[in-house]
């Protein structure tokens, strides 16, 4: 089932339609910083485009925060860009080794929004259920995103979209990615999680990310660690063909693992 947006998973633990942050009271039809308090919360968008050089010269990134609907400003606002969706042209399609695979039919501009990563929004103990049910012929599309909060807390988000979800469910993994992906909040504290261009893309090109979230994040933000040579049967072979290549797909042994 197709679904533009990420929806409440089976579990109903998190609704992320859920509106919870307050709106901003900003007059114009744009906002700008400082006066915004959405812009004051973490990192700001250029020209429709994610600030990356501002990102990299620091040693953790700032978190992303649009403005809701409960702003006061415009739908024209240029704080208003992951929740308009999908802009551009995009085709699915079939690759020589790695099943289905997406492409860009048009330039992609460094630091450009391209799509989200949507499907049902999970709690982890429904997150785990569901990849210890799977076999290892199955594709698994479960992803988990951990943030590293200053204060040594962590905050995970899980989606899977299996069975509902959008575009972004058939890119691929590189070790050599042209993606990257970015938590980015606009209602609440359920993130949306959007892929931005970390460089120039040609039309044509296929689109991938790197699924263990080391790419544009700073060292040790991946919780992947070396496998025991027992997990490696249960590792998926990488076909990305880089020059880095680790030869498996991300390892995250904690959602195996029993409670």
């Amino acid at each position: 089932q197709y679904s533009p947006d990420s929806v409440a998973g089976a579990d109903g633990e998190l609704d992320p339609s859920e509106v919870t942050f307050p709106g901003c009271s900003c007059r114009s039809s744009s906002c700008v910083a400082p006066e915004c308090p959405c812009l004051r919360r973490g990192h700001n968008y250029s020209g429709a485009c994610l600030r990356l050089a501002e990102q990299q010269e620091q040693p953790f990134s700032r978190p992303v925060f649009e403005c809701n609907s409960l702003c006061c400003c415009g739908e024209g606002c240029q704080n208003r860009l992951v929740q308009r969706g999908l802009q551009l042209r995009l085709q699915v399609f079939r690759t020589h080794r790695k099943g289905w695979g997406v492409r860009a039919l048009e330039p992609i501009p460094r630091g450009r929004f391209v799509c989200e990563y949507a499907g049902e929004v999970l709690g982890f103990a429904e997150a785990r259920r569901r990849i210890q049910a799977q076999s290892l012929q199955e594709p698994n599309y479960i992803i988990a995103v951990r943030e590293h909060l200053y204060d040594g807390r962590v905050m995970e988000t899980f989606v899977d979209p299996t069975r509902i979800g959008n575009v972004g469910r058939f890119l691929n993994h590189s070790c050599e990615p042209n993606l990257f992906m970015v938590p980015v909040r606009v209602d609440s504290m359920v993130p949306k999680l959007a892929l931005f261009a970390a460089t120039d893309i040609s039309a044509g090109e296929e689109l991938s990310y790197d699924y263990s979230g080391r790419f544009h994040n700073g060292p040790g933000g991946s919780r992947e660690h070396k496998p025991l040579e027992e997990e490696n049967s249960l590792r998926k072979p990488c076909y990305c063909g880089s020059r880095t290549c680790a030869s498996f797909l991300p390892w995250d042994s904690s959602l195996f693992s029993t409670p």
